[in-house]
C-alpha cells in the first residue's frame, strides 16, 4: 500500500482541484480524501508526503506514432528505417513517451504490420517501460499514382469491398485492435490532397462491417468534409483532423458524440509553422496549408465542443520537426487555439482519453476502483497547462501502481 498525503488532487472530471490523500493498494486507487474530511490510516502504507504538489491522472495520448522515427532524444531525417532499426526505435520512443507522463496511448498507425502488436506485449509483460497501448497496425491507403502519400512506402493493398474487408479482418488477427485508414489525402505532402477522397463509400462501410465482426475499432485520417461524412456514416470510432468540415458534417459529428472521438491533431500544425527547414528543404507549401488548416480549426474545433464532442489531444508527433516527447504541447495549444482552459484540456487529456482507451471505468480519472496511472507534478497546471512539457517538474510517474520515475528520496 502507499499513502500520497498533502497534495492539490486533480481529479480529471473537470472539478476545481482540492486538497487531500490518496490510498494506493495493488495497481487501483483504494480511497480519495479531502482535507477536512479525516486522515486515511498510515498503518502498513508507506507514505509519500507530496509538499503540496499536484497529483493528477496520468496523461493518453490519443494519436501515437511510435513507429514514426523521431523523438526529443534523436532526430531522424526521412522515415523509412531498417527493420531490426525500426523495432528498437519504437521501443525507444515508449519508453520516452512514458518519460514524458504519458500513462496511456491509442495508436494512430504505425510502419509496420504487427510491431505495435509485440511492442503492447513486451510492455504488458514488464519486459520494457512504455504506456498502456491500444496497437494499430499499418496505415491503409489505396493503390494510386501518389501512394508515397503520407510515409514513402508504396502501397500493395487491393481496391472494392473485399480487399478493404481482408485487410480489416488481417489486422484484428495480427493482434492490432484499431485499424488506421487514409479517408483523404493529406494537402500536406501533396498540395490538394487534403480533398481527395481515397476510397469509395461502398469499401468504407465494407470496412466498417468487417471492423465490427473482427471486434477492432477504425480509425480515421479525415481532412475533406465528405471524409468526415463518410468515417461517421461507415462506423469509424476516431477521425482526426476533420479540417473541411461542413454544417453537414459537423451536424453528423455532434448526432455521434457518444460514438465517435475528433482528435484535430494541432501539434504537427503548430511545429509546422514553427519549423525552420535546413538549407534546401523547401517547406512554403506545407507552411501555407498550415495557416488554412489553423484557422479552420480555430472555428470547428470550439463549435464541435459546444454540441458536445469528444476532442482528444493528441498532435501526430513523430516526425523530425514534430518529435515524440513533445506531446503535452497540445494542451498548450488547446488553450491557445481552440479556446480551451488549461483544466479543459487536461480534461481531453484524461477523463476523454481513458474513453479513448476502452477503459473509462477505470482510467483517466481519480477514483477510488481507478487504476493507479498517476504524476505528481511541481506546480498547478490547470493554472499553467505548460508545466507538463517541463521534465523536471514531473516529480513522480506511476504506471498501474508502481512507479516508473520515483519521487526524489523515496525508496521502493
Amino acid at each position: 500500500m502507499m499513502l500520497i498525503r498533502d497534495v492539490r488532487i486533480f481529479d480529471g472530471s473537470g472539478s476545481a482541484p482540492f486538497q487531500g490523500e490518496v490510498l494506493i493498494e495493488g495497481n487501483r486507487i483504494a480511497t480519495v480524501a479531502r482535507a477536512g474530511e479525516g486522515a486515511l490510516s498510515r498503518e502498513g502504507a508507506q507514505v509519500l508526503e507530496g509538499g503540496g504538489s499536484t497529483l493528477m491522472p496520468g496523461l493518453i495520448e490519443a494519436h501515437a506514432h511510435l513507429t514514426w522515427p523521431s523523438s526529443v532524444e534523436k532526430i531522424v531525417p526521412g522515415m523509412s528505417l531498417a527493420p531490426e532499426q525500426l523495432a528498437l526505435t519504437a521501443a525507444r520512443n515508449a519508453r520516452i513517451l512514458l518519460d514524458h507522463g504519458f500513462t496511456s496511448a491509442y495508436s494512430g498507425g504505425a510502419l509496420s504490420r504487427q510491431l505495435e502488436v509485440f511492442l503492447k506485449e513486451q510492455i504488458d509483460t514488464g519486459g520494457m517501460p512504455g504506456p498502456r497501448l491500444i496497437p494499430s497496425s499499418i496505415e491503409r491507403e489505396p493503390p494510386s499514382d501518389h501512394a508515397e502519400l503520407t510515409t514513402g512506402r508504396q502501397s500493395a493493398h487491393g481496391r472494392g469491398p473485399q480487399a478493404v474487408r481482408a485487410f480489416v479482418k488481417e489486422c484484428a488477427e495480427l493482434g492490432a485492435k484499431a485499424v488506421k485508414f487514409l479517408i483523404s489525402g493529406e494537402s500536406a505532402l501533396k498540395p490538394g490532397a487534403s480533398q481527395e477522397l481515397l476510397y469509395s463509400e461502398e469499401e468504407l462501410r465494407a470496412a466498417g462491417e468487417q471492423a465490427r465482426e473482427s471486434k477492432v475499432w477504425l480509425t480515421g485520417h479525415a481532412h475533406a468534409a465528405q471524409a468526415v461524412k463518410l468515417g461517421v456514416r461507415c462506423g469509424f470510432r476516431v477521425l482526426y483532423h476533420c479540417t473541411y468540415a461542413d454544417e453537414e458534417a459537423t451536424d453528423l459529428l455532434a448526432a455521434a458524440r457518444d460514438e465517435v472521438f475528433v482528435a484535430p491533431s494541432i501539434g504537427i500544425v503548430q511545429a509546422t509553422l514553427d519549423a525552420r527547414p535546413p538549407p534546401g528543404f523547401d517547406m512554403s507549401h506545407m507552411k501555407a496549408d498550415a495557416e488554412v488548416v489553423l484557422d479552420r480549426q480555430r472555428r470547428l474545433v470550439p463549435e464541435l465542443r459546444s454540441r458536445g464532442v469528444r476532442i482528444l489531444a493528441g498532435g501526430d508527433y513523430g516526425f523530425p520537426f514534430n518529435p515524440t516527447g513533445r506531446n503535452a504541447r497540445d494542451l498548450e495549444l488547446f488553450v491557445r487555439h481552440f479556446e480551451f482552459t488549461p483544466a479543459d484540456a487536461l480534461v481531453s487529456a484524461t477523463q476523454l482519453g481513458g474513453q479513448i482507451m476502452g477503459m473509462g471505468d477505470e482510467l483517466g480519472l481519480i477514483r477510488k476502483g481507478y487504476l493507479a496511472d498517476l504524476l505528481l507534478i511541481n506546480g498547478d497546471p490547470t493554472r499553467d497547462v505548460s508545466l507538463l512539457q517541463r521534465k523536471d517538474h514531473l516529480l513522480a510517474i506511476m504506471k498501474d501502481g508502481r512507479f516508473h520515475k520515483a519521487p526524489q528520496g523515496l525508496k521502493q
